[in-house]
Order: structure tokens, then sequence, then C-alpha cells
């Protein structure tokens, strides 16, 4: 009892946040508090807009921009990272909204919380290494296309058409907006997008996107425009409660929350791994990143907010705008709050088209068309779990996306690895015991081969059985298996129908150098029982071969000579 209670109060308190945290921030304040600032500018029309797109409003994007921005930044275990509403998570959220409302969403956000907890508890963190970066790839141009298309209606002013298919939704639009088109929500977002995507490219270290969107609200309200705004927003956070809890439906918000909590664990630690690769000398705690975002999903549908997860944009203009510890997030999420407090009115006016030129041009820049090549032309497997995992994005969800990509990319390894696996005609001279004259010794080779096994025996090793069944005919094929790395059933029953197979055709099998840690596969499928008592089983392949010669005597394939040769047995390698 004693000891259990002693690991949880070591595990708690390697969660929780250090002193080593508040030195951090009390070293360079003024940099952190310019980081904080310039990533509060592009963060605002983003929580925005993702707040829009998930269906629960500009104002929950927002309230999670602040309160899951902040309690992340103390919680986590990135110094660097910033976190809020992202478009990933949008796209999850969605069909939540459309088959459980805002309740559902906010249910599943506080379920998902928990089960973040739990993952940073039982350190799951460590296993975010084992994702293949084709599956990483393909899983980010995947989001990039849900995240373009969620924007279609809004970009063309169309009131969106029902239905959970991005594609769909977006085709409908299109035909919504050919038979009544507005111009004004279309040119808006088309201006908007390309200020970003142009005058980011020219001009990195100005906020075009903050820029953009208080251009086009300024042009559009001294115009006159009748376009869609983003409407009231509330003067301040809301007050926390747990009232929006549905507890007859947590059973069928279970897989939803699991969904979530995959999505955000999976998002927020590659953009921990990002911000560590950009920065100098930061390296994150993958399970109190986990245990961060998890109180931060705990606590966010609280205040009416959404799921939160690691932001790789914002978490790279924080990067770049010199962060060097949590204060910068901190400060980021301060100034959120303060907008809220005191600029809502003038939130209130900027146009729905003008956030969503914001994220398309968000969706755009989030595709590295050099990676994406690059990994594509890597290798046929590579190019394969790329864009099936971009392609089930797209058509699935993004947690099945990731499962399927996994597994597709675990199969396509294994086979691999499964196919190294080579088998090679080995001379008998080196390990021939005794003296022996050149015909002595032709005349060994004419009738025993000996094949050498290197690499893994496993499920994809059929081809053995092919190039053992093709052995020419002679009287003992001696399998060498001292560098056979693994075995599993599967080999165990290939090898086992290939020495069926030399039998049939009457050749005798000897088998040497098998490793103690393969024994029990072979035992268990019966592959070397009738070896095994018949004495065709040898711990060296010189023993092999001295058994082979004796079978060649007995069986008068060979006459033994007059004279026995020195006998005197040469080293023995297995």
């Amino acid at each position: 009892m004693r000891r259990s209670s002693s690991w949880v109060r070591q595990r708690a308190q390697s969660l929780l946040p250090a002193r080593d945290d508040l030195a951090a921030m009390l070293r360079q304040p003024r940099r952190d508090l310019i980081a904080g600032l310039t990533v509060a500018i592009v963060a605002l029309p983003l929580a925005l807009g993702f707040g829009i797109s998930s269906g629960l409003g500009a104002a929950a994007g927002l309230t999670t921009a602040v309160i899951a921005g902040a309690l992340a930044a103390a919680f986590g275990g990135s110094s660097l990272q910033v976190s809020g509403p992202t478009g990933a998570m949008t796209v999850v959220l969605v069909p939540i909204v459309h088959a459980h409302g805002a309740a559902g969403v906010l249910t599943v956000g506080l379920m998902a919380g928990l089960i973040l907890i739990g993952l940073a508890i039982a350190k799951a963190g460590r296993y975010m290494a084992f994702v293949p970066a084709p599956v990483v790839e393909g899983f980010t141009l995947g989001i990039a296309a849900v995240i373009g298309l969620q924007q279609i209606p809004a970009a063309l002013g169309v009131h969106p058409p029902d239905g959970d298919q991005v594609a769909v939704v977006a085709a409908r639009s299109v035909a919504a907006f050919a038979t009544h088109p507005h111009w004004a929500a279309a040119g808006t977002t088309a201006l908007v997008a390309v200020a970003i995507l142009v005058g980011g490219r020219l001009r990195p270290a100005v906020p075009f996107s903050i820029l953009a969107v208080i251009a086009a609200t300024v042009a559009t309200e001294l115009a006159g425009l009748d376009i869609a705004r983003i409407g009231s927003l509330p003067s301040g956070l809301t007050a926390p409660s747990l009232s929006f809890i549905d507890l007859s439906a947590l059973s069928s918000l279970a897989g939803a929350a699991l969904a979530v909590a995959a999505l955000a664990a999976l998002e927020s630690l590659l953009s921990a791994a990002v911000a560590d690769g950009m920065g100098v000398n930061h390296r994150h705690d993958p399970d109190r990143e986990l245990f961060g975002q998890g109180i931060a999903n705990l606590v966010v549908p609280m205040f009416g907010g959404v799921p939160a997860t690691g932001a790789i944009a914002r978490t790279a203009v924080n990067v770049r705008s010199g962060a060097g510890s949590r204060l910068a997030a901190l400060i980021h999420a301060a100034v959120l709050a303060a907008i809220i407090y005191t600029a809502a009115p003038l939130v209130e006016r900027i146009p729905v088209a003008a956030l969503a030129g914001v994220l398309l041009a968000t969706a755009v820049r989030m595709v590295e068309v050099g990676s994406v090549r690059a990994m594509a032309r890597a290798t046929r497997s590579d190019a394969i779990v790329l864009a099936l995992t971009a392609i089930a994005t797209l058509a699935l969800d993004l947690v099945k996306a990731v499962i399927l990509g996994l597994i597709v990319a675990g199969a396509l390894a294994l086979r691999a690895v499964a196919r190294s696996a080579t088998l090679r005609q080995m001379p008998l001279h080196p390990d021939l015991p005794g003296n022996h004259t050149a015909e002595e010794r032709a005349l060994l080779d004419q009738h025993i081969v000996a094949y050498r096994i290197d690499g893994p025996l496993l499920f994809a090793a059929h081809h053995f059985l092919l190039e053992l069944s093709e052995v020419a005919t002679v009287s003992v094929v001696i399998l060498r298996m001292s560098a056979v790395s693994a075995i599993d059933a599967s080999g165990a029953l290939v090898l086992k129908d290939a020495i069926q197979k030399l039998q049939h055709r009457g050749m005798t099998v000897l088998i040497s150098g098998i490793r103690p840690d393969h024994n029990r596969p072979l035992a268990a499928l019966a592959v070397i029982t009738q070896l095994h008592a018949a004495g065709q089983v040898f711990p060296n392949t010189p023993d092999a071969i001295h058994a082979a010669r004796a079978h060649l005597f007995s069986t008068g394939v060979l006459h033994p000579p007059t004279a026995e040769p020195d006998t005197a047995t040469a080293s023995r390698n297995s």
C-alpha cells in the first residue's frame, strides 16, 4: 500500500509544474512578451474561424483559446507550445454537433480531458515516436483538404447545406452559389486569402492574417455590403457550469470522446515535437504534455469552449517570434481575454467570409509540397501509406485515418522485413571435418548441399519454399540456421513444408545451429520433432557434415577409402 501511494505521489509530482518552469519564465520576459503579443494577433482570427466552423460559434473559439491556452501552457510538457482550437479538431467536432448538439460537444470535451489525464498517468506519451512519417504527412494533407472544403459555404456566402461529408457539402454549396451568386462574400474571401499567402511569402514577419481581416472589415463596412458578420459575442467569459452534461448520453458519446482524445494527443505531441526541432535546447515531456492537454480539455467545456489541442501553426509563430518559455503562451491567452472584455463589439463586425479566407490560407500553408513530394518518392510503401491516410482523412474521420495508416504502414514494414531474409548456398570445405583430397571433396559436393538462412523467418517467407523446392537432386540437404534472427509460426510452418517436400523427393534433411530461443516455435509446430528423433539436428555445421558423410557411406552412395584419413577435427564453427 505504501509502495503504491509513493508511486502515485512521485507520478503526480512529475506531471505538475515545477520551480524550473517559473525560473525559465523570468529569464527573458521581454522576448516572451513580444512573442505572446504576436501569437495573439495570429490566433484571434483563427480562434474565431475555428469556433464558427465547429458549429458552436466564434465565442466558443475565443473561450477555448483563452482557457485552454492558459491551462495547457501552465501544465503542459512543452515550454514553447501554444494550444487552442484547431482545424483538425474542428473536423472531428462537426459530426458530433450534428448528432448531439452543443451539449454533446461539451460533454465529449470533458470526457476526452479525463482520457488524456489517464494516458499521461499511464506514460502513453512515449508511443508517439512510433507513428511513421508518411502517416503524419498524409494526416496533415487530409486535414488541410477538409479544412479548405469546410470553408466553401462561408466563402461563397451561402447557407451551409445539410450533410456530414465535407466534399458533398462543398459541392452543394457551389451549386447553390451558381444559382444565386454572392460576389461580395466570394471576393472578400479571395482577397483575404491572397493577401495572407502572398504577403506571408514576401514579409513572413508581418501578421498579414489580422491585417487582412481588419482591412476586409473596414472595407465592407464603408461600402455597406450585405455580407454575413460574426454576430454577438459575450462581453466576458461565462461562469463555470456542469449543467450541460447529459448522463444518459455518456455511453453513446464514449466513441466520440476516444476519437477527440486520440486526436488531441496526436496533434499536441506532433506540435510539441515540431517546436523542439525549431527551438534550441528545448525538449518536451510527452506525458506531461498529455496531462496539460487533459487539464485544459477538462476545464474548457465548463466555460462553453470546444476541445483543444496544441496548434502547430501558432506554436511555430511563437518559436519564430523568439519565445523562450511558457510565459509567451500565457501572455497570448491574456491578450485574447482582454479582447473579449474590451473589444467584443468590434470583433462582432468581422465578416465571416474574411475568416473563411484566413482558414483557406491556413489550409494551403499546412501542406509542405516539398515534403509530400519527397515522401511520395521515397519508397512505394511510403507513397501508399501517405495517399491512403490522406484519402481516409477526407472520406472517414481523422482517428480512423490514422489507425488505418498505422495498420497499413506496419503491415508493409513487416512484409519488407520478412522478405529481407535470404537463402544462400554455402561451400562445404570450410566446415568439412578431417583432411580430404580434392577428389573426395568433389564427391561430397555432388551429394551434399548446404544452405544458410539469413534474417527473419516470418509470415512472408514463402519464397523459401520455392527456392528449397528447386534444389537439384542430392542425397543430403543441410540447413544452417545460426543466422536466423527471428521465427514466427508462419515462418516455422513454411520451413516444415519445405522439409517435407525435400524428404518426399528422397533427400535427407539435416539442420544445424538452431538458436535456443527458436526451439520453442519449431517444437510447438512439430517442425523438427521427427528430425530430432532421427538424430538429424546438430549444434553446428561440422557435426552435420560429419553425419552426412556417415549417411552416404552407410547407404552405399559413397564407398569408404581403403585408408582412413586423419580425422583430427578442425575447429568447429556453428
